[in-house]
């Protein structure tokens, strides 16, 4: 079993706290992304505990690179939307530096997990329904792949996410509609 990656994007106007928080979705259930997967809800669940048990925590990695961890996260969890993690960009690190300057710019705006497939199934449109998953790190990354998910800085504006929310989804929806024709 390889390592796998899913990319979210974490929004437009993303900018970093004065101490470096950042929040968000990492993953959203239900949601199909552009490699046809959709994550279940409860996939991370067994990870999760497993990582707790063993007193162990998911990485933050710059783009997938296990040599380069730029913060740590504090939080990571299971809730009804989808995987929401919380942590902080240690700036003390040069790639921590670069990646809070680069959100602050609006240069980095995406999100990705990576993990292993423990289990999953073909549903009847012929997308990989993901339903329970091995959660080994989730990086900050150029390139997005769920436009859906976010993250956002301690103290974003709700109201404005939501906007964004919405706008990702019609996007979203569109470009599912020109991969049928």
């Amino acid at each position: 079993m390889d390592l796998e990656h899913k990319f979210a994007r974490f929004g437009d106007g993303l900018s970093v706290s004065e101490d470096a928080v950042i929040e968000g979705y990492a993953s959203l259930f239900g949601q199909v992304d552009q490699g046809s997967d959709v994550v279940q809800r409860g996939a991370y669940r067994g990870s999760l505990a497993g990582l707790a048990k063993a007193g162990q925590r998911v990485k933050m990695l710059w783009q997938h690179d296990p040599a380069q961890p730029i913060g740590v996260w504090d939080e990571v969890r299971e809730d009804d939307r989808g995987l929401w993690v919380k942590g902080r960009l240690l700036e003390s690190t040069q790639k921590g530096r670069e990646a809070a300057e680069l959100i602050r710019a609006g240069a980095m705006d995406g999100l990705s997990i990576g993990y292993r497939t423990k289990r999953a199934v073909k549903n009847d449109k012929g997308q990989r329904v993901l339903t329970e998953l091995e959660l080994w790190e989730v990086s900050l990354v150029t390139f997005p792949m769920l436009p859906s998910a976010r993250v956002a800085a301690k103290g974003s504006d709700p109201e404005a996410e939501n906007t964004w929310r919405s706008i990702a989804e019609v996007f979203n929806d569109a470009r599912q509609e020109l991969a049928r024709t």
